[in-house]
């Protein structure tokens, strides 16, 4: 790799293996933010401009990471940043509120922040979306008996069965208005009244929630602004798994532990696989990684892990038909050549070759081309 100018330039020099850009093979080419490159057996993701200081940079293995932070590892400078604050936080009693997709691993960041709190009672996770709205309060507070016909015994409900834990409210966002207004008193007064009882009972709680809601647009129309207070003492927003492809090694190995216990140094990827792998959008992001990995285990029966072994979405071609390689690269080439000498002037570069600009850009996208970065210069 050579910088040239603004521009990092990947370059085959004779390599017996070759050199793949996004599945496809290359002698050199300029790269762009989120570019693949394979090399024999090894892949790399590549980021222009992270916002990170080399001497903060950092290899990371899950097979290193203690299990209580395992969730947290990432090669990700900005996401090691606010994990690595999370982390800080985890040891206090400050509410946590974690924002992403369906499937990013909210939960996951959750039972971490309760296992670094060292507290002594359990995690107890409720699905705010699930309970009805009649039911609220006697599965959250509790009730004594005889609160009601069929209240035989008395029950704590699930908030009390947090005492001295992490109560972690998944999908809050789902919760019904006049829900939360009766979760208000817990949050900020640490008490329940059950069904039945006339007085508070002390709880000790420490709170976590997670949605894939953008709750600040919702406040006003279908959230509390004092309850979004109560919850968000530090936020965290896990990105979808398309935009951080650098941790699927990682996470990889972490799913494998957990899916096949002991058996992580024993599972390996055909190369066709791992492209797969590299080049899917994942839609449903780490759920969705863990679904994949739980059937190809299976399939494969002890063997490298094939595209066969895959989900249908994964073994179609991962890129369109591509010229040959020769004519590709003199194409790729020519287009350079323009670019820097009309500075990523479209229109220029359209004249020059007598073709219209949407042709222009059709091939620019097509080579993975920037002109942007030629007009920095």
């Amino acid at each position: 790799m050579t910088r040239v100018l603004s521009r990092w330039v990947v370059e085959d020099t004779g390599s017996k293996n070759g050199t793949f850009l996004n599945g496809q093979p290359v002698q050199r080419a300029v790269l762009q933010d989120g570019d693949v490159i394979e090399s024999g057996h090894t892949f790399f993701l590549y980021r222009h401009d992270l916002p990170a200081d080399m001497k903060d940079a950092a290899d990371a293995s899950s097979a290193e990471r203690s299990p209580e932070v395992v969730g947290l590892a990432t090669l990700s400078p900005e996401l090691a940043t606010q994990f690595n604050a999370l982390t800080e936080v985890a040891r206090s009693a400050v509410s946590v509120l974690i924002q992403g997709e369906t499937g990013t691993g909210k939960e996951v960041v959750a039972r971490a922040v309760h296992s670094i709190s060292r507290r002594t009672g359990p995690f107890v996770a409720i699905n705010c979306g699930a309970i009805p709205d009649a039911l609220v309060e006697s599965e959250l507070f509790g009730f004594r008996k005889g609160a009601f016909s069929g209240a035989t015994q008395d029950r704590v409900g699930l908030i009390r069965s947090a005492d001295r834990g992490t109560l972690f409210l998944d999908e809050i966002g789902d919760l019904h208005l006049a829900s939360q207004a009766k979760f208000l008193r817990v949050l900020q007064e640490r008490q329940v009244v059950p069904l039945g009882a006339t007085r508070p009972v002390n709880v000790d709680i420490r709170v976590c929630a997670a949605t894939h809601r953008a709750l600040d647009s919702l406040v006003g129309k279908s959230f509390r602004e004092d309850l979004l207070a109560r919850i968000g003492g530090f936020k965290l927003v896990l990105p979808p798994l398309r935009e951080r492809r650098e941790d699927l090694g990682l996470l990889l190995a972490a799913l494998v532990s957990r899916i096949a216990p002991g058996s992580l140094d024993k599972v390996s990827f055909r190369r066709k696989a791992a492209q797969a792998l590299m080049a899917y959008s994942w839609p449903l992001n780490i759920r969705e990684l863990e679904k994949c990995l739980e059937t190809a285990l299976v399939l494969a029966r002890g063997e490298p892990i094939d595209t066969a072994h895959l989900p249908e979405p994964l073994q179609g071609p991962r890129v369109p038909a591509r010229q040959s390689s020769a004519e590709n690269l003199a194409d790729r080439e020519k287009l350079l050549a323009l670019l820097d000498e009309h500075r990523g002037n479209l229109s220029a570069i359209a004249r020059d070759l007598g073709k219209d600009r949407v042709q222009v850009r059709r091939w620019l996208k097509h080579h993975r081309l920037d002109p942007a970065l030629f007009r920095k210069r």
